[in-house]
């Protein structure tokens, strides 16, 4: 134990000057036992930056590449695509109970799609120029791409898309930040939006999943309450 203590202060003679007492030897076994648990705790702590720092680490992450290659230096997340059935009915979920802005249409008459690009971005800033507003909104970051293939809104027969969530999982959902979880469900409720998960259901409380009109689900968060509850598992 006294090599170990050692190791550690001599490699952290800061944090070192704030454990062990000054000018008693370490080879003490009080002192030592003390000693130990003090590094324990710093450590272990859920609040510890270094513990948060250790944990993202590559040491503790096998495959995580920290060297960037300096060819993916500009890249970064644009878009998540949903397909959706009724672009009518998806529009307004998305732009009236999310609040998201319509960024961009564009339509393929030759292949019978349009796609419509929505986030939150402040579309009086999207130049004017149809051209440039497609290359604007390309440059936005987190947006949601839905892709309407036509005749799908009117097929009796179609019988809607796989949203991940049942066998066979693989998609899971995206994810909303909201000022405040339990106000924003109770808002959603009022709307007659369909809830996965309410904010006090089950174990994990304080954040919540809905369903958009294709069933995709959609997790529901605050920056207060999703701090608390990750504190324990950060």
């Amino acid at each position: 134990m006294a090599t170990i203590i050692s190791s550690f202060c001599r490699y952290s003679p800061r944090l070192s000057s704030q454990i062990l007492p000054k000018r008693i030897p370490i080879f003490n076994s009080g002192i030592q036992s003390k000693a130990y648990r003090n590094i324990f705790r710093l450590f272990s702590s859920p609040s510890s930056s270094m513990a948060s720092e250790l944990k993202e680490s590559p040491a503790n992450n096998p495959g995580l590449c920290v060297d960037q290659d300096e060819a993916t230096k500009e890249y970064f997340m644009q878009q998540t695509m949903f397909r959706i059935k009724d672009p009518k009915v998806s529009l307004d979920f998305y732009s009236r109970v999310l609040g998201m802005k319509l960024l961009k249409r564009l339509d393929f008459p030759e292949m019978k799609f349009s796609l419509y690009f929505m986030g939150y971005e402040n579309t009086a800033a999207a130049p004017a120029i149809l051209s440039d507003r497609t290359v604007w909104t390309f440059s936005q970051k987190a947006t949601i791409e839905l892709t309407h293939n036509w005749g799908t809104e009117s097929d009796p027969e179609f019988k809607g898309y796989h949203n991940g969530n049942s066998d066979p999982r693989g998609f899971g959902h995206i994810g909303i930040t909201v000022d405040d979880v339990y106000k924003a469900c109770q808002r959603f409720e009022q709307l007659g939006v369909e809830f996965v998960k309410k904010p006090d259901d089950g174990k994990m409380k304080g954040l919540a999943f809905i369903k958009d009109p294709d069933g995709y689900w959609i997790e529901i968060f605050d920056l207060n309450r999703v701090g608390r509850y990750a504190a324990d598992v950060s």
